[in-house]
């Protein structure tokens, strides 16, 4: 049994349709002068006229801006009209209009299990068009379904596909909270390569909604603060040690004071509880001597 094969997108080239609604009013006008004329007894000649206002009038139809006609002949592809206003075609033709504007689609919040394993729950915004229309309504049985589910799947597996957040052991892995327009980029490569068999593309792509599953954000949310919390630390102890060291350099080498080890160690001491206390350091003036 052969497989289905794609359609390849053709144009199609139309007839202006304000001629053949020039012709319409004419097989009017003629089909009212045949009635209303008092010297036809026999109007045998309406019914020509009348078939050939029914064979043009329904080959009319009319195309937007932004908007595609699929023209079928007995189940046959015979091209994509994109000529907008007024047309006329073959009546025998079956027109399938297609929209060719730009379309949202917002998914819902999806809970799923990240790169670690911690659920999370995540959510995107696509914008997407039609492109090719032979594929979209030939190749696909709605495209318009297509979408929803294919761009779930879509979210779902970049999400499997990296971490959350980072971490202290390896702060350079790629997140979704911190990845930005490269975790964008990859969420927009993974949408067009679905979307390519329904002959749509992706104009863009965000996430909309991100964050860690009810179940856990209380404790990756503590987690997050005591992370927070210990860098800061680290940072006020780096700078607190190369602030004692820049003041232990500068009393050396403007001879202000000659201190020995223990008196080093004893202003070392002094310096980084002042610098590293969160509350303000109560000075204590020392009268004695620290040698007995």
């Amino acid at each position: 049994m052969a497989g289905s094969q794609s359609v390849e997108e053709k144009s199609f080239s139309s007839t202006n349709g304000y001629l053949a609604l020039v012709a319409v009013f004419a097989c009017l006008a003629g089909v009212a002068y045949i009635i209303l004329s008092p010297t036809m007894d026999n109007p045998v000649g309406i019914l020509p006229l009348v078939l050939l206002l029914l064979f043009i009038s329904k080959g009319l139809y009319m195309l937007q801006p932004n908007q595609a006609a699929l023209m079928l002949l007995f189940g046959d592809y015979r091209g994509t009209d994109f000529e907008t206003g007024l047309r006329w075609a073959n009546p025998f033709l079956s027109k399938k209009k297609v929209s060719l504007r730009l379309r949202n689609f917002n998914s819902e919040r999806l809970k799923v299990n990240d790169k670690r394993g911690n659920p999370i729950e995540i959510a995107a915004a696509v914008v997407w068009r039609v492109r090719d229309t032979a594929r979209a309504m030939l190749d696909i049985d709605n495209y318009e379904e297509y979408v929803p589910i294919q761009a779930e799947s879509a979210v779902r597996h970049l999400a499997s596909e990296y971490a959350y957040d980072f971490t202290d052991d390896d702060q350079s892995e790629l997140t979704l909270r911190g990845g930005g327009d490269e975790v964008i980029a990859k969420l927009k490569r993974e949408l067009q390569e679905r979307f390519e068999k329904a002959g749509l593309f992706v104009e863009d792509a965000r996430l909309t909604h991100l964050a860690y599953a009810p179940e856990i954000a209380g404790a990756m949310l503590r987690r997050q603060q005591a992370e927070a919390v210990i860098s800061a630390r680290k940072q006020i102890v780096t700078g607190a040690v190369s602030m004692v060291e820049m003041a232990l350099k500068a009393l050396s080498e403007r001879n202000v004071v000659q201190l020995d080890d223990e008196r080093r160690a004893a202003m070392v001491s002094n310096l980084l509880v002042v610098l590293c206390a969160e509350s303000e350091a109560q000075p204590v003036i020392n009268a004695g001597t620290l040698y007995p």
